[in-house]
């Protein structure tokens, strides 16, 4: 076919990926976008996604096929890497397993050179599956650091075969804090070399993420918020001056949702289904959490929910101590999130303090989640920093008001509300003290007492399109782009 319509191979590699594993935020992007890209263009894209056989993915006994194994080299020798494949909603899926990605490990180690030997391993691994597979890749998309030293093997150890000659090479950069620090014994086990670039700090030069940046033809941010965040000293974690000099090659993105699992009109663990056209309807699911609750069954108080992993990133505290500043107001509040056991012993312990107005759930709780963000009135994200976020699109979806920190993808995805209702979806606010948030939530209550101008705000974020296809739409653009 003319080269103008020449199908776009792509390699897409993630360290998780839904549904066979997920642990954090980019189990969700890598589950879905591969597949929304290829549904956007089947035509003219073969993406294919690879990732480590995990223990936990074996366990499950998926109907799998062994396709063969290569050899990895290293400085202590060669190991065997076998390749498994299974197809996910027509998107061909490879699993790579050799003593130095699995050994039954978890998927992520909490010591930093055992992580880091796994995934520098992983990441050779997934350039030789390329040349096992004879596959002409166009595009390696990697996906953080744990497939970052891909694109500089591919730069650097494999630069010289032809396979390799027209391969672009993309990294996303899901969370900038990560960066693969304790690998250097295994890159330097596998014949990686430091980086020669002057404009990496000495620690970087030979440290997973920073060798990915230093390699890719386009760096793409979860958010275009994060795209110009990660450039500042406060989010760009010791790397941005030299992400200055690599600016036009960054650029933002916004992650999707699942709008099929996240529906309102169809979600099964809700009381009563509803839409925009229907908010009444959502008042049902309103009261049966408070019933369920032991909470005062009124449809006049507003409730709010705060749903996340409890870690210092998201701001709990935060928002735990700005509600201690307006408990002269009248609401009620439902947190759930499970993490770090000193923020888990926060929340328990307001909830403690006021009982007959706060409730909290520290428990991963699925089914819990998807009735809090129907039945509440308003949703609390204060993150401190957030490079995309999922929670505020999934929270709009559902008619839930967002008051969230002014960071990465929630100034993306929400509209502040400035009493102009044509556009506006939720509250931001910008200082990551209680008392910003505070403020924030002030507004948002006296707001709520304006009910057409509530359900204004409702209908604005519910008719939003945060879909995986928009993204996808604006990945293939990217894609098309390096071709050229």
């Amino acid at each position: 076919m003319p080269e103008k319509d020449k199908r776009i191979n792509v390699l897409f590699a993630a360290a998780e990926a839904e549904p066979f594993i997920k642990v954090g935020g980019l189990g969700d992007v890598a589950g879905a976008l591969p597949i929304a890209i290829q549904k956007s263009g089947p035509q003219s894209v073969d993406i294919r996604l690879v990732m480590p056989f995990h223990a936990a993915i074996k366990e499950k006994q998926l109907p799998i096929n062994r396709l063969g194994s290569f050899a990895i080299n290293s400085g202590l020798g060669t190991s065997e890497c076998s390749i498994y494949t299974i197809t996910n909603d027509g998107l061909t899926v490879y699993f790579l397993d050799s003593e130095a990605i699995n050994h039954e490990s978890p998927v992520y180690h909490a010591n930093p050179v055992q992580d880091g030997r796994k995934y520098a391993f992983f990441s050779v691994a997934c350039v030789e599956l390329v040349k096992f597979l004879n596959w002409e890749v166009d595009i390696f998309h990697a996906n953080d650091w744990h497939t970052a030293v891909a694109l500089y093997a591919l730069a650097t150890n494999y630069k010289d075969e032809q396979l390799f000659h027209k391969t672009a090479k993309i990294i996303s950069v899901h969370n900038m804090p990560f960066n693969g620090y304790g690998a250097q014994p295994a890159l330097t086990e596998l014949g990686i070399v430091p980086s020669n670039d002057s404009y990496l700090p000495e620690w970087a030069r030979l440290t997973p993420l920073p060798l990915g940046l230093v390699s890719a033809d386009k760096i793409i941010a979860v958010s275009e918020g994060y795209a110009k965040e990660i450039l500042t000293p406060e989010f760009g974690c010791g790397l941005d001056e030299f992400l200055k000099t690599r600016s036009e090659r960054i650029i933002g993105i916004v992650n999707g949702i699942d709008t099929h699992i996240w529906d309102p009109v169809t979600d099964p663990y809700l009381v009563q289904n509803y839409n925009q056209d229907n908010l009444g309807a959502k008042a049902k699911n309103k009261a049966a959490l408070q019933k369920s609750f032991d909470l005062d069954i009124n449809p006049n108080i507003p409730l709010l929910t705060l749903i996340s992993r409890m870690d210092n990133q998201k701001g709990i505290d935060i928002a735990l101590r700005g509600l201690n500043r307006v408990i002269g107001q009248d609401w009620q509040a439902i947190i759930l999130g499970t993490g770090n056991p000193q923020i888990e012993k926060m929340a328990s312990d307001l909830a403690q303090i006021y009982p007959e107005r706060i409730k909290t759930v520290t428990k991963f709780d699925p089914a819990l989640s998807h009735q809090l963000y129907a039945g509440a009135d308003i949703f609390l994200m204060p993150s401190r920093y957030e490079p995309c976020g999922i929670s505020q699109m999934i929270s709009m979806r559902y008619g839930t008001i967002p008051v969230a920190r002014a960071t990465g993808g929630l100034e993306d995805t929400i509209t502040h509300y400035r009493g102009n209702t044509e556009e506006a979806t939720g509250f931001l606010f910008k200082h990551k003290y209680p008392s910003a948030f505070a403020n924030g939530l002030l507004r948002a209550l006296n707001t709520y007492k304006n009910k057409p101008v509530w359900a204004r705000l409702q209908q604005n974020g519910m008719n939003r399109d945060f879909s995986w296809q928009r993204s996808a739409e604006a990945y293939v653009e990217v894609y098309k782009s390096l071709l050229k």
